[in-house]
Formats: C-alpha cells, sequence, structure tokens
C-alpha cells in the first residue's frame, strides 16, 4: 500500500496520524483512515508502543511474528527503529528510551532488495529502497525530529507479517 502526502497530511491534521499508523497501514494493505479505527488508544497517547502495535495488528487481522534477529530486516513486516542518544545510556528507564523511536514497514523484493516503507517518504507513496532510507531519510529525521541523537540507531522490534 501506498501513502501519499495529502492522505498522510490529511490524517497528521485530523488525528496525528504518525509513523505508527503510516506503516500498520503500508503493511496491512489498509488506508490511514481505515486504521483509525483499529489504532485503541493512540489518539490520546500520540504514539505506538509495541504492546499497542500488537493489538493494532490483531485488530487488523494480521497474523504475525517477533523474530529474535534484531540485525536483519523482515522478508515483509513491521519494525521499531530506535534512534540513539543520550537516553540509550545504561541506566536511563525504558520509558525515556520510547520517546525516541520510529515504525518504519518493511518488504524484501524476489531479487533481495529490501524496501522501506517511512511515513516520511509520503512524497513518493511511501516505500524507498533501504539505501536511500539509510543514507538520505534516516539523516533527515534525525537532524529535524531527533536532534539530539548521536546518528546511530538499532532495531528493536522486528515482525514478520504473513502476506496474504
Amino acid at each position: 500500500m501506498k501513502i501519499f502526502d495529502d492522505e498522510a497530511r490529511r490524517a497528521y491534521d485530523e488525528w496525528g496520524a504518525n509513523c505508527g499508523p503510516g506503516a500498520l497501514a503500508a503493511i496491512a494493505g489498509l488506508t490511514l483512515e481505515k486504521v483509525r479505527p483499529l489504532m485503541g488508544d493512540f489518539e490520546a497517547k500520540g504514539y505506538t508502543n509495541p504492546t499497542l502495535m500488537y493489538e493494532c495488528m490483531a485488530r487488523a487481522g494480521l497474523k504475525w511474528k517477533a523474530l529474535k534477529d534484531r540485525t536483519t530486516w523482515p522478508k515483509y513486516g513491521l519494525v521499531r527503529v530506535q534512534w540513539e542518544g543520550p537516553w540509550t545510556k545504561e541506566g536511563v528507564p525504558m520509558r525515556v528510551r520510547y520517546r525516541h523511536t520510529h515504525w518504519v514497514g518493511a518488504a524484501t523484493e524476489d531479487d533481495g532488495l529490501v524496501r522501506i516503507f517511512d511515513i516520511n517518504a509520503a512524497s513518493v507513496g511511501g516505500w524507498i529502497q533501504i539505501a536511500e532510507w539509510k543514507n538520505s531519510l534516516v539523516p533527515w529525521i534525525i537532524e529535524h525530529c531527533v536532534p539530539k541523537a548521536d546518528g546511530r540507531w538499532h532495531l528493536t522490534h522486528v515482525l514478520e507479517v504473513e502476506r496474504d
């Protein structure tokens, strides 16, 4: 599912849709409007933690499993990215780290090329090649959205979704 700027902006303006709802919509093959009622208490909180994402995936009827290997992308699924910075130092409470995370979709094509869905790429439908995501979009996100980040990141949740 592609999500373009007009849909993403409208959903953001109307109910605060961001990376969590966007990634779920892309992987579930739904519009953001159809994802909205699946999002539980998202509108009150403004973020999608892993527990909420699991609940939303269940409401969407998705079959999935969490992968233990957090160094590779799923063939098809959702990934939670942790931006690193002072909040990832030892002793910092997990809830503080959670404020600096980002959900994306991932799909591995038949040729092995990984594409990433990122709501921040809605100007081109959201899906971009992983190299473009890593080399262009991630630095932009860090600069504009997570300015105290140190430029590093890692995957915290890798959720493989069954394709229909």
